[in-house]
């Protein structure tokens, strides 16, 4: 039976060409999905065996998604793709569960040998990030605490995409007033008093790209 592959990318470009490229090695594409909350749902319902999720997509980072994945269905295997070589991205994925993480220029010569190799029980990072960062992620103690919660970490990033507290509410399904005391708490634990700054600090943390 053929490995069943998810994918996700807002562009549709890249899923066609990741796709070509998937079929071809013989894999089967499971589904796609253009968002991460989509990319959680049809991983939830399908359970595929990989799911290839990029690091910044709307509505739900590429990240989080993988946290959300992880705990929906553990079996599936969630490799990210990015444009993000710094290795601060490269801990916060894989202490999500990331278990490959994939340079997107190096995406055609790289994610088939991802797959493979995440497949066999293995972390696969693409040449150039350096197998210190898988010690320093899966070290006891060196996992830094985020100090929002998921929920909080979701709000930030349709805030910072421009979404007003309204808009909030009706993507989340919640009240207006509940978006407004999660923005409230979010802005106080990480001491910021306007928009400008979560939209800063979002991009620093890899929810958005600038």
């Amino acid at each position: 039976m053929p490995i069943q592959v998810l994918l996700a990318d807002d562009h549709a470009v890249v899923r066609s060409g990741l796709k070509t490229l998937l079929v071809n090695e013989g894999f089967e594409i499971a589904a796609e999905a253009a968002n991460g909350l989509e990319a959680v749902e049809l991983a939830t319902t399908l359970a595929p065996d990989v799911a290839v999720v990029d690091i910044a997509m709307p509505l739900l980072n590429g990240i989080d998604a993988a946290r959300q994945i992880q705990k929906a269905c553990p079996r599936t295997k969630v490799i990210l793709l990015t444009m993000h070589k710094e290795e601060q991205y490269a801990l916060e994925a894989l202490r999500a569960g990331v278990r490959g993480y994939v340079v997107k220029t190096q995406a055609t010569a790289d994610l088939v040998q991802a797959i493979k190799a995440t497949l066999q029980g293995e972390i696969y990072l693409s040449p150039g990030i350096s197998e210190s960062v898988v010690n320093a992620a899966l070290a006891k103690g060196t996992s830094k605490a985020d100090p929002l919660t998921q929920r909080e970490r979701q709000i930030l990033q349709l805030v910072a995409e421009g979404m007003s507290n309204k808009e909030v509410a009706q993507r989340l399904d919640m009240s207006v007033k509940t978006v407004e005391s999660h923005r409230s708490n979010l802005m106080k634990k990480l001491d910021l008093h306007e928009t400008a700054g979560l939209v800063r600090h979002a991009i620093r943390i890899g929810l958005i790209q600038a």
